[in-house]
């Protein structure tokens, strides 16, 4: 695979979390912070289950996924973070895209997500968590790639070095799916 730009050109961060208490984030405080954070910015925030990111090829693909989307005029979901969620999930629908990615009371790695300006590492404190290295980045293993949808069968047919491949593939997927949030379809 290529090499990854500079962390100076990439437009997105990532860092991983978790509770320094350990208990489970609860889903609705999570909300209410990414509300508040909306209002405060336009750039992207996003949290994800750090058990379903596959590293950073994984969300940069799914954010130049969206970004294209949008460019051509194509949202999926008028939320930027939620439509995200469906890229990294390598999913067009997004109850299914947050059950594998999202965030739960089984969670315990974090994965959050900013464009810049905004910082990671300096939000954590508003979701209640502390950084974790160990969170994020991890390596790609058979229980991630389950997860995600990826079967035995197509791990099988490629080396255990190309997993990440099949991980990036899923992403680029979702652009070939019928996008939901075209509007209404027209009477006949």
């Amino acid at each position: 695979m290529p090499p990854l730009p500079a962390p100076d050109a990439i437009g997105l961060r990532a860092t991983g979390a978790r509770r320094a208490d350990g208990k489970p984030l609860p889903v609705a405080e999570i909300v209410a912070t990414m509300r508040a954070l909306a209002q405060e910015s336009p750039a992207l925030v996003a949290l994800f289950d750090g058990d379903a990111i596959a590293g950073e090829r994984h969300l940069l693909s799914a954010w130049a996924h969206l970004g294209r989307s949008r460019a051509r005029g194509e949202p999926r979901l008028r939320d930027r973070a939620a439509e995200l969620a469906l890229y990294v999930a390598g999913d067009d629908q997004l109850p299914r895209a947050l059950a594998k990615v999202g965030v739960g009371p089984a969670t315990s790695r974090y994965v959050l997500v900013a464009e810049k300006p905004a910082d990671p590492v300096a939000l954590l404190p508003k979701f209640g968590l502390i950084a974790d290295p160990t969170a994020y980045p991890r390596p790609v293993d058979e229980p991630m790639l389950d997860r995600l949808g990826i079967t035995a069968a197509e791990r099988d047919a490629v080396p255990r070095t190309a997993w990440e491949g099949l991980v990036l593939e899923r992403v680029a997927l979702v652009d070939l799916t019928a996008p939901s949030a075209r509007g209404p379809t027209p009477k006949h």
